[in-house]
C-alpha cells in the first residue's frame, strides 16, 4: 500500500504492553550464553571452516577475512557470535543478528548464499549426530487445538496496525502472483488479487457455491469469493484477524454472504462445494497433516474441489529437520512446519479419497513479495517503533523477512498451488 490507509486505530490495549515487554520475553538475546573455552574454540573452528568455502566475504573484528568472495558479512563480536552458535546452532546465529553482533550490507544476498549451501554448513559427521546437538521442539508448541490457538495468537495477534504498515491494501499475507518479474510496489495488490482469483478459479467458486475457507487472514479471499455470489464460512484462530476481517466484509456490503468464525479447522462441520486454504498448512504441524487433509475430504461434498496454497521444502531437508527446533519456530511461527511435495502427495494418497489434480510452483514470486514487504517494513521503522516495538523486534522481523526471501531465492523453499478433487460417486 502507498500509505497506512486503511488505518485501524491504535493497537489494542493489550498489544502495546506485549511490544514494550518484548525485551523481557527475549532473554536469550539480551546476553550471549556462557560456554567453555573448549566448546567455543571447537565452534569457531567448525564455523570458520564452513565460511572459508563459501562465496562470501566474512570480516571478523579480530582480523581474519574468510570466504571465496561475494556478499559481505561483518562479525562485530566474534566471541559472542561463536558462543551463541556453539550453544544454540542456527537459532544462535539468528539471535546473534538480533543482538547486533553481526551484520551485512545486503542481508538477503548473504543469507541466500547460506541457504543455498545449507546442507554443507555442518560437517557430515556432525550431521549424523544431529540428534545429540540439535535443540528439540518444545512439547508445548504441538498443534493440538489448544496449542494451535496459542501458537497462532503469538504471531497474528501482535497488532493489526503492525501488519498494515508493510502489507498492501488487500492486507494479504501470502505470496502474490505477478505478471512479470521483478515487481514494483504498485503491482503488489494486483498480484495478490490475481493469486486469490486463481485459487477461486481452481476451486470453481461461482454464484451459489458453498465455500469453506480455512485461515481467514484479514478477509480478502472471503470478500472476493462472496463477490462472485458464493456463501463463505471462514475459520480463524486469531481474534485480531477475525475482528478486522468482519469489519472489512461489512464495509464491502457482503456480511450476508460471509460468516467468520473463531474456530479450529478440526471443529468445522457441514459440507461444501469448495474448500480454500492459503498458507495455513504450515501452521498445522507434521503430526496433524493427516487430520488436516482428512478434514478437507470430509468437508467436501461429492464432486467438490479444494484449492490450497502451501510453502514447501525439499523432502530430504524436511526429514532431516522434522524434530529440530528452529529460529523461525522460536521467534516467529511457533509450531510451524513446512511439508515437502512428497509429504503432501503421500498424505493425500494414503489418508484421503482426494486426488491431486494440479500442482504449480512459483517460488520466485514469493521472493519478490517478501522483498516488497521487507523494503516497506524498513521504510516504516519509525512507525513500527511508534507502535511500541523495540529495536530488537525490528531486527528480528528484518531477519525473518530477509531469511524467508533468501530461502525462496536460493530454491531452498518453494510455494505451490494445489487442486484437490473429490470423486462424485452419485453420478
Amino acid at each position: 500500500m502507498t500509505t497506512c490507509e486503511p488505518h485501524f486505530g491504535p493497537a489494542r490495549p493489550d498489544s502495546t504492553p506485549r511490544a514494550a515487554g518484548d525485551r523481557g520475553r527475549r532473554p536469550d538475546v539480551a546476553a550471549a550464553p556462557t560456554a567453555s573455552r573448549a566448546r567455543t574454540a571447537i565452534t569457531e573452528a567448525v564455523v570458520r571452516r564452513a565460511l572459508h568455502k563459501l562465496p562470501l566475504r566474512v570480516q571478523f573484528a579480530d582480523g581474519p577475512v574468510l570466504g571465496r568472495g561475494g556478499p559481505a558479512l561483518t562479525v562485530h563480536r566474534p566471541d559472542d557470535f561463536h558462543r551463541r552458535i556453539g550453544r544454540h546452532g542456527l537459532i544462535g546465529f539468528g539471535e546473534s543478528y538480533m543482538a547486533g553482533e553481526w551484520d551485512a550490507p545486503d542481508l538477503v544476498a548473504a543469507l541466500t548464499v547460506l541457504a543455498a549451501h545449507a546442507a554443507e554448513l555442518v560437517p557430515a559427521p556432525l550431521q549424523r549426530l544431529r540428534g545429540l546437538w540439535a535443540l528439540r521442539r518444545p512439547y508445548e508448541q504441538r498443534n493440538t487445538p489448544g496449542g494451535s490457538r496459542t501458537n497462532i495468537s503469538r504471531h497474528y495477534d501482535l497488532s493489526n496496525d503492525l501488519f498494515a504498515l508493510f502489507l498492501d491494501d488487500t492486507l494479504t499475507y501470502s505470496s502474490g502472483i505477478f505478471r512479470a518479474l521483478p515487481a514494483t510496489w504498485d503491482l503488489l495488490a494486483d498480484a495478490q488479487r490475481r493469486k486469490i482469483d486463481r485459487l477461486l478459479d481452481l476451486a470453481e467458486v461461482r454464484d451459489g457455491s458453498r465455500v469453506l475457507e480455512i485461515g481467514t487472514g484479514w478477509g480478502e479471499l472471503a470478500i472476493r469469493a462472496a463477490g462472485r455470489g458464493a456463501h463463505v464460512t471462514s475459520l480463524t484462530l486469531s481474534h485480531e484477524q477475525r475482528d478486522l476481517a468482519r469489519t472489512r466484509i461489512e464495509a464491502a456490503g457482503l456480511a450476508d454472504r460471509v460468516r467468520v468464525e473463531l474456530s479450529d479447522y478440526r471443529e468445522a462441520r457441514g459440507t461444501y462445494d469448495a474448500v480454500v486454504s492459503v498458507e495455513m498448512i504450515e501452521a498445522v504441524g507434521a503430526e496433524f497433516w493427516p487430520v488436516y487433509f482428512r478434514t478437507l475430504d470430509e468437508r467436501l461434498a461429492p464432486g467438490g474441489r479444494a484449492a490450497l496454497q502451501a510453502i514447501t521444502m525439499p523432502n530430504d531437508r524436511m526429514l532431516a529437520a522434522r524434530s529440530t527446533y528452529t529460529w523461525i519456530q522460536k521467534y516467529i511461527f511457533p509450531g510451524g512446519a513446512l511439508p515437502s511435495v512428497e509429504a503432501v502427495a503421500g498424505t493425500v494418497r494414503d489418508r484421503t479419497g482426494l486426488t491431486i489434480g494440479r500442482r504449480d510452483g512459483f517460488g520466485a514470486h514469493y521472493a519478490e513479495t517478501l522483498r516488497l514487504w521487507r523494503e516497506r517494513f524498513t521504510e516504516r521503522a519509525e512507525e513500527v517503533a511508534a507502535l511500541g516495538f523495540d529495536d530488537t523486534f525490528r531486527r528480528m522481523w528484518t531477519f525473518y523477512l530477509a531469511y524467508s526471501e533468501a530461502g525462496f531465492r536460493s530454491g531452498y523453499i518453494d510455494v505451490q498451488q494445489y487442486l484437490l478433487t473429490k470423486e462424485d460417486t452419485h453420478r
